[in-house]
């Protein structure tokens, strides 16, 4: 993959992910590491790696996260190809944000 396409690809999985009523925002995690980088672009939230795709999100509080996580994975999985999907849940907020 190119990196204009690595680029594509993690913007549109990003905004799959938004979109998710339980997502309140993606989440780089606490080193900012979760992210992908191009010529001056950074997606933050989403690692498009050979190995697979990483995702950082925050939540809202209320539902099961295994269930959460399973939704975020099924946004991912169109974009993620034959590699893994995995989520991480960076934090947990109550009411709306």
């Amino acid at each position: 993959m190119s990196g204009a396409e690595v680029i594509e690809t993690a913007r549109r999985v990003a905004e799959r992910v938004a979109a998710l009523p339980d997502v309140v925002e993606l989440s780089a995690g606490p080193y900012g590491t979760i992210a992908t980088l191009g010529a001056g672009v950074r997606v933050k939230g989403v690692a498009v790696r050979d190995s697979g795709i990483e995702i950082g999100v925050v939540v809202r509080y209320g539902r099961p996260l295994p269930d959460i996580a399973e939704e975020v994975r099924g946004a991912a999985a169109a974009e993620a190809g034959p590699g893994d999907v995995h989520v991480s849940v960076e934090d947990v907020v109550a009411g709306a944000v």
